[in-house]
């Protein structure tokens, strides 16, 4: 299978976890996928009293210069390991 369909079988499994996963497993979650598939962070820091939206920002511009790929393969062994623990 195809790293892009792996990455995609990955997101849908990480819907079907029966547990919730820690908040830092979360923000990684969040982080790799939009490397994976945005890239590097772009726009504004958030501001204000917005903790949850600076975190994902500030965990997501923690993977700048990661490639989408690696982005993707990362994502892909998280969810297995979250898979094990929450399923």
């Amino acid at each position: 299978m195809e790293l892009q369909q792996q990455f995609e079988s990955a997101v849908s499994r990480s819907k079907e976890l029966t547990r919730r996963p820690s908040n830092e497993e979360l923000l990684s979650l969040y982080a790799l996928y939009k490397q994976a598939t945005e890239g590097d962070a772009s726009g504004e820091r958030p501001g204000g009293f917005d903790f949850k939206a600076i975190a994902k920002h500030d965990a997501w511009e923690e993977l700048k210069g990661k490639s989408k790929e690696l982005a993707m393969q990362e994502y892909i062994l998280l969810v297995e390991k979250l898979y094990q623990q929450y399923a």
